[in-house]
């Protein structure tokens, strides 16, 4: 039940909406710095247990995975292992191009996520992706939503949806994402947050989350919920740009456009406050991509005034 509920609203929790009104005004000269969690690890590595199966041969196991929001097995991977990545020149306003490059940037996405998660135990299989120029329908509804811009991933089939069309451009009064950056990265950085949410979903962190929010007996406290499950995967998206950072290439100005980029997107006055404001949205990605470990993503034990 917890997963076809959390199908039927993942197009709800959907990826930081940018205002029209505020695009033009928001400009921050120096984003804010990341989250000052423990700078030690405070997860120890799961043993890789040995057992003997009927047949006499030897099969690995691993201790019971923990699914829950603030001790998940997820904590323990570690960073994310450097791969070959390279982006070829690409047009942000060119569909077929940005789609090709989605689709290859999400293949990196797996062969980074696919190693750190099987060695703490937990099972992967890579997302699916339904990326056209104009949008659809999808298992969780249109894609784009109605009178929105940003992509979505629906745990019901496990498939990031996008529209390359209206991410560039907007779509109505949304204006896109090359408002603020024509550099592809900032999209990357962007499909790479919906890849997070794949990662919740593989780890138990999004059924937790969507129990809690069944749970809870207030709006205020379900948009507190969704705050720290968005922030996460903003988190788990700096991760992966900087696992991909020497072959992308991203180096020090582009890094610093990806830090502006997550700063200047979120909660703007009049829209519901459901994914942090866009300092602790830049903050947040900025922790993923300087402290590098998933344990440090752990936005369920952070300061609550990085979780607003």
């Amino acid at each position: 039940m917890v997963g076809g509920l959390l199908g039927v609203v993942a197009a709800v929790f959907v990826l930081l909406v940018i205002g029209s009104a505020a695009l033009k005004s928001a400009r921050q000269a120096e984003p804010i710095s990341p989250v000052a969690l423990p700078t030690s690890d405070p997860y120890t590595p799961i043993p890789h247990l040995t057992r003997s199966s009927p047949d006499g041969t030897a099969r690995s196991a691993r201790q019971a995975l923990n699914t829950t929001l603030t001790g998940n097995t997820v904590y323990r991977a570690g960073t994310l292992p450097r791969v070959a990545c390279l982006a070829p020149a690409t047009d942000i306003f060119n569909d077929a191009q940005l789609k090709a490059l989605i689709l290859k940037t999400g293949q990196c996405m797996s062969r980074t996520w696919s190693p750190a998660l099987r060695r703490t135990g937990i099972a992967f299989a890579p997302p699916k992706y339904a990326v056209t120029p104009r949008g659809g329908r999808g298992a969780c509804g249109d894609f784009p939503q109605r009178g929105s811009i940003v992509p979505y991933y629906c745990p019901r089939n496990t498939t990031i949806y996008a529209s390359t069309t209206a991410l560039a451009r907007g779509r109505g009064d949304q204006r896109g994402y090359g408002s603020l950056s024509t550099w592809h990265g900032a999209i990357i950085g962007m499909m790479a947050h919906e890849y997070g949410h794949h990662v919740q979903q593989l780890s138990g962190l999004a059924n937790s989350w969507w129990g809690k929010t069944l749970a809870a007996r207030s709006q205020s406290a379900r948009l507190a919920l969704s705050r720290k499950y968005e922030l996460q995967a903003n988190c788990f998206s700096g991760m992966w740009m900087r696992s991909v950072a020497a072959s992308y290439p991203i180096p020090a100005t582009r890094r610093g456009n990806l830090f502006y980029f997550f700063s200047n997107v979120g909660d703007w006055p009049g829209y519901p406050r459901d994914h942090g404001t866009p300092a602790n949205s830049g903050r947040w990605f900025r922790q993923g991509y300087e402290r590098q470990k998933a344990y440090q993503c752990n936005t369920w034990l952070a300061p609550a005034s990085s979780t607003l």
